[in-house]
């Protein structure tokens, strides 16, 4: 096979109550993710900010996010984008939150402002 596929590092094959971080992905793909899922309202992030762009690909659910001085709630279907040097952080609605995080680097780069 050509491509690379990744397994969850605690073994389950559904994509529940997980948080992962994948960095220095094979195949040259050039970023770095967060995989999100939680039932659990109220958790995200203290604020921070990165030297690159990050995405956030909302699946299931909703968080309130912070982008630098704005308030924005993401809901599944939406595409958040914050741009490089921008704080932020988020935290998770009432029904959970399932998304992808694409950071613009093969590696995280995080300056934690709180």
């Amino acid at each position: 096979m050509d491509g690379h596929v990744l397994d969850r590092s605690d073994g389950r094959d559904d994509g529940e109550d997980w948080t992962e971080n994948f960095t220095e992905l094979p195949g040259g793909a050039g970023i770095s993710i967060i995989l999100e899922s939680t039932g659990e309202a109220g958790v995200g992030p203290r604020l921070h900010r990165h030297p690159y762009a990050e995405t956030f690909i909302i699946r299931r659910g909703s968080a309130l996010f912070t982008i630098g001085a704005d308030q924005v709630e993401g809901r599944a279907g939406q595409v958040l984008v914050v741009p490089a040097g921008t704080p932020h952080t988020f935290r998770t609605g009432p029904g959970g939150y399932e998304a992808v995080h694409i950071h613009a680097s093969a590696t995280f780069e995080t300056e934690w402002l709180e």
